[in-house]
């Protein structure tokens, strides 16, 4: 028979929040290349992470570890709570063992890309309805309704019948965020988005970005604007040769940093 105390137990962890992103020992090789080793991270609601660190320390591999479009050798992720189930393929990574798990998953996590990846024989109104109405199968009329409220958002509502050829390298990755989020993600990943941008187009997005998180969105943001990840991140973690060397709040990470390493690096930034 159950105890009060068991009943109270298991009520308190019912209702406990999921965590939208739990990575445990990651590790990801490229052939003899041990690109990632090691690294876990946790992602809670409405946090805003920054990845930070040179060329070559991982972070792209890590983000698309998380959304699987790279198989870590070992290590666990999960998402709102639950475990990408993994097994080894023949190449000894971990490929997912249920397709339709990865999909389901998908619909969670929205990722934006350095190119923007919009398709481009589509005009932005296309862009931003086709994964709701294709995928998710939201009716065609709410899809679109939701997409010019999107673009409305990311100041891009009178380009919503323009093809991203005649579109800034700005207003593209504005598009790429407004298609993220038409599926309505729990978390947002960001892979260096204003790093293919030209100087003067990089605020426009940044700004964008900025508001969403004002909104309480959960994000992991790869990024090498630094005076951006102090100003916005809650949480910042430099990585260094697949490694994590430091992590914490944005103000001890560039305010008063412990490790050589990362000091060396914020002065090279400056």
């Amino acid at each position: 028979m159950a105890t009060a105390a068991g009943l109270a137990t298991r009520s308190a962890a019912d209702t406990a929040p999921l965590v939208p992103v739990e990575v445990k020992n990651l590790h990801k090789r490229f052939g003899d290349l041990h690109v990632l080793k090691g690294i876990s991270l946790t992602a809670n609601k409405g946090d805003v992470v920054a990845l930070i660190g040179g060329s070559g320390s991982g972070k792209s591999t890590f983000l698309r570890c998380i959304n699987m479009l790279e198989h870590p050798t070992s290590g666990s992720i999960a998402i709102d709570g639950e475990e990408i189930r993994l097994r080894k393929d023949s190449s000894g990574d971990l490929a997912p063992v249920d397709r339709r798990q990865v999909r389901r998953i998908r619909t969670r996590l929205a990722m934006v890309f350095q190119s923007f990846n919009l398709w481009q024989h589509l005009t932005l109104i296309q862009n931003v309805t086709e994964v709701p109405v294709h995928v998710l199968k939201v009716p065609r009329e709410e899809a679109r309704e939701r997409a010019e409220a999107l673009l409305h958002r990311v100041g891009l509502y009178e380009k919503r019948d323009a093809y991203p050829a005649f579109l800034s390298g700005g207003q593209q990755q504005r598009a790429a965020i407004a298609r993220a989020l038409a599926i309505q993600p729990d978390v947002l990943l960001f892979d260096e988005p204003t790093s293919a941008l030209d100087p003067e187009l990089v605020g426009e997005v940044l700004a964008v970005i900025r508001d969403l998180a004002e909104d309480g969105r959960t994000m992991i943001l790869v990024t090498h604007e630094m005076k951006f990840a102090r100003e916005v991140a809650s949480h910042v973690v430099f990585l260094h040769s697949g490694q994590i060397e430091e992590q914490g709040p944005p103000e001890a990470i560039f305010g008063s940093p412990n490790s050589e390493r990362l000091q060396r690096f914020i002065q090279s930034i400056h």
